[in-house]
């Protein structure tokens, strides 16, 4: 080594480059297992049809206590009833400074289901459905289950990842109606009973800017939302590590990414779907 130069900026380069191609590697192997997932849904739905039954019952009504309040779909339906609540508080009172109020209907039928509904459906699913996927299998990776299933003979990935794949796409069909239609009761009681706005003229408007074609969208943003998420934590529950505290990283990490991908994933379908100009035409 040549005398007065010094070893730490290639040490340090190297560091970079290896955090760089180890991040890279994850990547990868992320990539992998899901697409190993997709793949092996056909097992979900022929080999184990009874443990995806299983799972849709756990998903949409939940277990233990969380079944007595009705699980996911009580929790789901209480967000977007909110959501829909703020509508009708925002919307009225921001049109009534311009002299519009009577285009609060408006407001519900193109915000609720173009943006609030899927939106607000997401982050539900990420924190109730996809929290408790990753949970359950990061528990099952630390005590060995997953390990035990494998050697078994048991395909892990079809029997814990792809199942639950399938029951999240089947079960978020029942929940985004339920979470829609609260979110438009939400926003008509609030304009018409709290506000006192004529039904007749909420009504008219609503329907006027109601358009089917979006609300089709709006369920396939949901589908596409619900198979993202599940993809998300089942891959962070399958490779958990560290203990209980190692299960309880791997939760965070994944409703940090799930809550990402949902807003990327409304974004993307937005914009292939309505472009820059939003399919909008203000009549009636």
């Amino acid at each position: 080594m040549t005398p007065g130069i010094s070893r730490y900026p290639f040490t340090r380069s190297r560091r970079v480059l290896n955090e760089c191609a180890s991040q890279w590697n994850r990547v990868g192997r992320q990539t992998e297992f899901y697409g190993a997932t997709i793949a092996d849904v056909r097992d979900a739905v022929g080999r184990y049809r009874g443990e995806t039954l299983r799972l849709i019952a756990q998903m949409s009504l939940g277990s233990g206590a969380l079944a007595v309040i009705g699980g996911t779909i009580v929790i789901i339906g209480f967000l977007t009833l909110s959501a829909g609540a703020l509508i009708a508080v925002q919307g009225y009172n921001l049109l009534t400074g311009i002299g519009v109020e009577a285009l609060t209907g408006f407001t519900s039928a193109y915000l609720n289901v173009r943006i609030i509904g899927p939106l607000v459906s997401g982050i539900g699913l990420a924190a109730t459905i996809g929290a408790g996927a990753t949970a359950q299998l990061g528990a099952m990776r630390i005590n060995e289950e997953i390990d035990a299933l494998e050697v078994i003979g048991i395909r892990t990935v079809g029997y814990l990842a792809s199942t639950r794949l399938m029951a999240a796409a089947i079960v978020v069909g029942p929940l985004y109606c339920v979470g829609v239609l609260m979110a438009f009761i939400a926003a008509r009681l609030g304009t018409t009973v709290v506000y006192g706005q004529s039904t007749g003229v909420y009504d008219h408007y609503f329907h006027t800017f109601l358009n089917p074609t979006d609300l089709l969208w709006s369920f396939f943003t949901a589908v596409v939302m619900a198979i993202v998420v599940m993809l998300i934590h089942t891959y962070y529950g399958f490779t958990a590590s560290g203990g209980p505290a190692g299960v309880g990283e791997a939760v965070g990490r994944a409703v940090r990414a799930s809550l990402v991908a949902v807003v990327l994933v409304v974004l993307m379908v937005s914009l292939s779907v309505y472009g820059q100009s939003g399919n909008f035409h203000l009549s009636g």
